[in-house]
Parts: C-alpha cells; sequence; structure tokens
C-alpha cells in the first residue's frame, strides 16, 4: 500500500503528541482515516481553548516564564523611554490622559479580539466576585496613572530605582495576608536589593519633594495590582487576555475621574500634529503590549518573581536616561543599582532553580505513581496518551 504523506505543520505538531504523530505515518492507516483524525484534532484544539481550563494550559504552554518576562521586558524599556519623550521633549504635560489613552486604545483592541473570538473563556461568574474585578480595575488605574505623574516629576534614574521598593513591600503584604514566606537565602538577596536602593536614592542627584511624593504614594497600589494580578490567574483560572477584558473597562472610567485632580488644565490646547498624535498612539500600542506582557508574567510567575526580574532593566534605562535625555544618576547611584541588581540576579536564580526542581519532582511522581492524570485522547478505535507540555510552578 502506498504511503500517503499528509504534512503537520508545526503548529500541529505542538499539540499533538508523538504517539499520534507515529499513527499518522504508519503505512497501514487508511487516508480517509488519518484525514479524520486530523479534522478531529483541529476541532478539539478549538474546543479546548473556549474553556477556561484548556485556554490557562495553552497560555502556560506558550508563554512560560521566560518568554513573558522577557516579552514584558522589552516592551517595559520602550514604553518608559517613549513616555518620557512625550512627558518631556513633546511636552505632552498630561500622564493621567496619556494612561487613559493606552486603557482606551487596549479596549477597543480587546474588543477587536473578542469580537473574532481571539479572547480565552472567563471563569464561572461565581468564581470571582465582581467586587474582586472592580477593586483590580481602580488599582490598575491608580498604579499606571501615578507611574506616569512618577515619570513626569522624576528622573528616569530615581523613577526606576523607587520601583525597586515595590519588591519588599509585595513580601511584606503577602506575608501578612496570604501566609507567604520565603527562604533565608531569598530574603538576604532582597536585602541586597533594598541596600542598594537605598544607595541609588539618597544619591540621586535629580530629587524633587513632590515627584518623591508620588513615587511613595504609587508602590501600595503598584503592589497591589501585582499580588490580585498573580493571585487570579494562578488561584482563579483567568487567562490574562480574558481578565484584561473584563477589566479594562473599570480602570478607563477610573482614569476619567482622576483627570481633574491629577493633570493640569490645556489637554485640547494641546498641539496635536501629526507627528505628536502618532507618537502618542505608539505609546498607546505600547502600552497595550505592556499590560498583556505584565499579565502573562504575573500568570506564569509570581508578584515577586515578575517585579524583581524586571529590575533587570535598571541598568538599561539608566544609560537611556542619560544618552536620551542627560540625566546625571552620578557614580554613587550607579554602584547602587549594581548592588541591588546583583541581589535581582540571585534571587531570580534561586527562584528558577527551585521552581525548575518542583517541576521534575512533579513530571516523575505524574510519570511513576500517577499514570492516570496524563491527559489521554480517544480517537475511534485508536487509544493513545498524549503527552502534553508540563505546566511551569514558581514558587516564591
Amino acid at each position: 500500500m502506498a504511503t500517503l504523506k499528509l504534512p503537520l505543520g508545526d503548529n500541529m505538531r505542538c499539540f499533538i503528541g508523538k504517539d499520534i504523530q507515529n499513527w499518522l505515518k504508519r503505512k497501514d492507516s487508511k487516508p480517509a482515516d488519518r484525514a479524520w483524525v486530523l479534522d478531529d484534532l483541529r476541532a478539539s484544539l478549538v474546543n479546548e481553548l473556549r474553556t477556561v481550563e484548556g485556554a490557562k494550559k495553552q497560555q502556560l504552554r506558550f508563554c512560560g516564564p521566560e518568554v513573558a518576562l522577557s516579552f514584558n521586558f522589552l516592551v517595559a524599556i520602550s514604553i518608559i523611554l517613549m513616555n518620557k519623550m512625550l512627558l518631556g521633549k513633546i511636552g505632552f504635560n498630561f500622564p493621567i490622559a496619556l494612561t487613559l489613552v493606552h486603557y482606551g486604545v487596549s479596549w477597543i483592541l480587546l474588543a477587536f479580539l473578542n469580537a473574532v473570538s481571539l479572547v480565552p473563556a472567563a471563569p464561572p461568574v461565581k468564581a470571582t466576585p465582581f467586587s474582586s474585578l472592580v477593586a483590580l480595575g481602580v488599582v490598575m488605574s491608580f498604579a499606571s496613572g501615578l507611574a506616569n505623574v512618577s515619570l513626569k516629576y522624576n528622573s528616569v534614574g530615581f523613577y526606576q530605582m523607587a520601583k525597586i521598593a515595590v519588591t519588599p513591600t509585595i513580601v511584606i503584604a503577602e506575608l501578612i495576608f496570604i501566609g507567604k514566606r520565603v527562604s533565608f537565602q531569598k530574603a538576604l538577596s532582597l536585602a541586597a536589593v533594598s541596600v542598594g536602593v537605598a544607595i541609588a536614592t539618597v544619591t540621586d542627584l535629580q530629587f524633587n519633594l513632590f515627584g518623591a511624593l508620588v513615587a511613595v504614594a504609587w508602590i501600595i497600589p503598584s503592589s497591589t495590582n501585582k499580588i490580585l494580578w498573580s493571585n487570579l490567574q494562578q488561584q482563579e483560572n483567568w487567562t490574562a487576555l480574558a481578565l484584561m477584558w473584563r477589566t479594562t473597562p473599570i480602570t478607563v472610567f477610573s482614569l476619567v475621574v482622576l483627570i481633574p485632580w491629577l493633570d493640569p488644565p490645556g489637554l485640547m490646547a494641546f498641539d496635536w500634529n501629526f507627528c505628536n498624535t502618532v507618537a502618542i498612539f505608539l505609546s498607546a500600542l505600547l502600552g497595550f503590549l505592556l499590560q498583556w506582557s505584565g499579565a502573562l508574567a504575573l500568570g506564569a510567575t509570581s508578584a515577586t518573581t515578575h517585579v524583581v526580574l524586571g529590575q533587570f532593566k535598571t541598568c538599561v534605562i539608566l544609560l537611556g536616561g542619560f544618552l536620551l535625555f542627560h540625566s546625571n544618576p552620578g557614580v554613587k547611584s550607579l554602584c547602587g543599582a549594581t548592588i541591588a541588581l546583583i541581589g535581582m540576579a540571585v534571587y531570580t536564580y534561586l527562584n528558577l532553580r527551585d521552581g525548575n526542581e518542583l517541576a521534575v519532582k512533579q513530571s516523575s511522581l505524574k510519570q511513576a505513581g500517577f499514570p492516570s492524570l496524563k491527559p489521554n485522547v480517544k480517537l475511534s478505535k485508536l487509544h493513545v496518551e498524549n503527552h502534553d507540555g508540563k505546566e511551569v510552578i514558581d514558587p516564591v
């Protein structure tokens, strides 16, 4: 019997197990059966993406910690430098309005994705109280809005150093409210981060009192925002896009309320020429990518890991601020940043090592002692085990 080579694309190969691929290549399998099997697999994949558990599984498979954090790293550097240019060189001195444009564009993009059925299914209404979604939406408006206000009144280096202070805040909050503890080695690495932050902030020559107060006020909502995003995704099976779709409208309306209080007058008098409008729109697109990448990172890791690993961009931000905006952080600030980054590097190494060890242990338990936990795929008379990718669990 001649062998019919029915090509499998790279996208389909990553969704099906090796056992099914081998069966499709067998010479005794009929072409009609092969076509039926592939159609059934495609239908199963679509159905899986339309369920909460299936969508969450695919998010963890394709956006693990390394991919999500690298994505967030690149986008965060781009948007900070872009917003600093908007608030500085272009003269768009309306940080809350800029944040509103970001979330407004995100809402439009999410509405389009939802219209074409690309927003994954959300958990049942009873699983997550509506008050939790409202709280997250409001907290997001304060976290993002105050971040842009801080970026307006502070140097890029001081802004980035203030973000490091979010790390101990998250650790303390999770210890008090969730009972989550860190190991002694991780505590030492976080202490090194705190020492580096103290040196960098005290010696930063570009100090602004109002900007410093805004930065301090921003720490609490920023920490709360990360904790809520991480817990809702990891404990209640929300995906990044589904949670963004439910909370972005609340954030938009909250920002509308904040504009009269934190933005100066004269928004409509701004020079809305073509170049300025394009720059603001590009910033809004980066804002959508930042929100999405941050949500993916928080869903794949934890609040502490996300903020600590995110501080690796500090050196890039300091260098970008020096080259593009002629900021002068000083030698001592750079030394403090170096100490902080060493602590972050050690913490990240310990966290990823523990996560890999736990993933290996769980994989061994499933294969050796709990074979029934492996997902089974039944296709007509064919019964094969589909060994999908493992979920990455990131303990803190």
